[in-house]
């Protein structure tokens, strides 16, 4: 064993000498989390790419729900991902008061707040807010006279066996889903009626015609060029759903320059810009990389 070592500690010496910096070098790894929607694909996409090119190994792991995204990062098997401030107050912390989480700062500082204590930092901001939304083609919705949440609890309670709904199985059962909304709204639809099935085949379902209403978000590119309406929240319900990216302390911490490697997200993404990237993903069918790497270069964001 001692000659092993004489054999390779020269080498090693060696190899310091010709390579100062690099071999001892800690190597800067990141696991980046999403979720399981095509704009929780994208948004980690951007930010791997931003982290890549300056200098870190990015990991990402994307198309789990809310809760397991939440427990992956408390767990440190998630670094970091994109969280909704809604989500966090609505569902991590089982808030509900209204002058708070329909205020964008005011939900933004309180969920900040309450995850600094559980040794997770919210970075900054991207503006636009991606609510749930309640979807009708345009023509049904205009022949049966429904422009609001209202007015489809109105309707169901009148006939209940007339529509069937398309939600997974997460809005279905969350706080703010939409067990929340029939209780917010004053109606009850028949179980028989709701039709779970992933988010992403919600929008195919209600433009087949398979079912006449359906949940979405509100940044989804289908709405516009599926011709859906979102009907409008008239009791303002849904809270603000502002994303964000959420880091482990520990990790920035050791790595504090991961907030403004994120921040030209924050800083250029807007709602209109968000509804044609999954367009372009889920209509247009192009890949998630793809996309996300023109929108970068779009913005001189990456060399």
């Amino acid at each position: 064993m001692k000659k092993i070592f004489k054999l390779v500690l020269p080498a090693i010496l060696i190899s310091a000498l010709l390579f100062p910096g690099n071999v001892f070098a800690e190597k800067k790894t990141v696991v980046v989390g999403g979720k399981n929607f095509t704009e929780q694909l994208l948004l980690p996409e951007l930010a791997g790419i931003l982290l890549e090119q300056a200098g870190f190994d990015v990991t990402l792991k994307t198309g789990v729900g809310s809760v397991i995204a939440r427990k992956s990062l408390e767990n440190a098997q998630f670094d970091l991902y994109y969280e909704y401030t809604g989500t966090a107050y609505t569902l991590y912390y089982k808030q509900k008061d209204k002058k708070i989480m329909t205020v964008p700062e005011k939900v933004y500082d309180w969920v900040k707040k309450a995850d600094s204590e559980e040794g997770l930092v919210w970075l900054d901001p991207v503006k636009f807010n991606n609510t749930y939304t309640l979807m009708m083609r345009k023509a049904e919705a205009k022949k049966l006279g429904i422009k609001t949440i209202s007015d489809l609890g109105v309707y169901v309670s009148k006939n209940p066996d007339n529509l069937i709904f398309a939600l997974d199985s997460e809005f279905w059962e969350r706080p703010d889903g939409f067990k929340g909304i029939m209780k917010t709204y004053k109606f009850n639809l028949p179980f028989k009626q709701v039709k779970k099935m992933s988010v992403g085949l919600t929008y195919q379902a209600l433009k087949k015609g398979l079912v006449n209403s359906a949940m979405g978000f509100a940044t989804d590119g289908r709405i516009a060029a599926f011709g859906f309406v979102n009907l409008v929240d008239d009791k303002f319900f849904f809270p603000v759903y502002n994303p964000v990216p959420v880091v482990r302390k520990d990790l920035l911490d050791k790595y504090p320059e991961i907030k403004n490697i994120l921040k030209p997200i924050a800083d250029n993404l807007t709602t209109e810009e968000m509804q044609q990237l999954n367009k372009a993903v889920d209509v247009d069918h192009k890949q998630v990389h793809d996309v996300a790497m023109d929108w970068l270069k779009s913005k001189n964001l990456i060399k």
